[in-house]
């Protein structure tokens, strides 16, 4: 067994404090683009997320996600309540760091994912119904997929899906759900009504802590301060760059103008896109990806439009989209030469690698669907999912929480 890295601990778990500010930087972004008086509710859904996940973690979510294997599908209860996770590092996770810090990093990721499927139904899904359905979600949802594919005999994993930082655990299952629960919970009132985002500055500093925060969510899936580590770093800036440029020139083309809200979405398009890939591509694919999977949210947008599933802040046609488009993509541009631990794709001269990652898109999409489904219809056996309509008129901050984000 290696000996505990200090300097490797130190960098995980420092990656690991900038994982934990996405979460309250994307309740930034999410509350920048409601009305005024949905902002608090909008905050709170992202830092409660912290609170709950936080105890769900300890108790059964990292077991369940990364203990003994169970034939592939999930992980046994001998680790519940952290028991066995300690010091000592477990080599078929982190080598030389110990346990607890990969349990504490996984953690972050764990948090934010449900906190991602908020801003689907923002603006009416009643506080109690979300406390229900994060709980059911993350345990039933997020745990099995974190297990099949980053699980030690995850069946996914064992297939050699290469997802390095959540593309397809993070992303895509928070994409997927969050439109199925856009459409169960239906639109908000006189949603066709033109609504400007009440603060642009709060969302433009939500995008940018979002995007600090990635450089621990991708560098930091490396596990070690190493060269696999600089890749990503490099890697996700310049997805990042590459997809804002892009939104922004498509958007600017359309209506006229370079929006705050095209650079800002187009970064986030960027910053999903890269993350499965961000340790095994080079930075020239990370551009491509950054580029491509603005195109394509970009697309999905202008095609929820027309749609009557109200996805309130455009979170499947980021996520769903944009992590579906990074997985698929890193099955092109994957190199043993920027990650010996990792697979080559197409370009590389292996096409079997794009279709297993075809296969853990698919399986992930619908997995999340249907179970969503459930999820939800087992929370309005509990509690309604929506607020009434005069509540919503009222505004969540003041029928939720009893307060008032501003008092003038």
């Amino acid at each position: 067994m290696e000996k505990i890295s200090a300097g490797n601990t130190a960098w995980v778990l420092a990656s690991a404090a900038l994982v934990m500010l996405m979460t309250p930087g994307l309740g930034f972004f999410y509350a920048g683009l409601v009305q005024r008086k949905n902002v608090l509710s909008t905050l709170m859904h992202s830092f409660f997320a912290l609170c709950l996940i936080g105890v769900q973690w300890v108790l059964w979510g990292y077991t369940l996600s990364f203990g003994p294997d169970f034939h592939g599908i999930i992980g046994g209860l001998q680790w519940f309540g952290l028991q066995g996770v300690g010091i000592a590092p477990n080599a078929e996770y982190a080598a030389t760091i110990p346990h607890i810090a990969y349990a504490l990093f996984q953690m972050m990721f764990a948090a934010i994912t449900p906190a991602l499927i908020t801003g689907a139904f923002a603006e009416r899904k009643r506080f109690s119904a979300f406390i229900v359905f994060a709980l059911l979600w993350s345990t039933f949802v997020y745990d099995p997929i974190a297990h099949w594919i980053w699980g030690s005999g995850g069946w996914l994993g064992k297939l050699g899906a290469l997802d390095f930082a959540g593309g397809t655990v993070v992303h895509i299952s928070s994409g997927v759900s969050a439109l199925v629960a856009a459409w169960m919970l239906g639109p908000r009132l006189r949603v066709r009504q033109a609504r400007e985002p009440h603060d642009r500055t709060m969302m433009l500093l939500g995008c940018a802590l979002c995007w600090f925060g990635w450089f621990g969510f991708n560098a930091g899936s490396a596990l070690a301060a190493n060269g696999i580590a600089a890749f990503a770093f490099m890697n996700t800036n310049a997805a990042a760059a590459a997809g804002a440029l892009i939104w922004m020139a498509l958007a600017w083309r359309r209506d006229g103008a370079p929006t705050t809200s095209s650079v800002a979405a187009g970064a986030l398009a960027g910053l999903v896109a890269i993350t499965p890939a961000a340790g095994y591509v080079t930075p020239l694919a990370s551009l491509a990806i950054g580029a491509l999977a603005a195109c394509a949210c970009y697309a999905a947008v202008k095609l929820r439009e027309r749609t009557h599933v109200d996805d309130a802040l455009d979170v499947f046609p980021v996520h769903g989209i944009g992590g579906a488009v990074g997985a698929l993509l890193t099955g092109v541009f994957a190199t043993v030469a920027v990650n010996s631990g990792g697979a080559n794709g197409v370009l590389a001269g292996n096409p079997r690698q794009f279709l297993v990652q075809c296969l853990a898109v698919a399986v992930v999409w619908i997995y999340s669907a249907v179970m969503t489904f459930a999820v939800l219809k087992v929370v309005t056996w509990i509690v309604p999912l929506r607020v009434s309509a005069r509540d919503e008129a009222i505004g969540l901050d003041a029928s939720q929480h009893a307060e008032r984000a501003y008092v003038a």
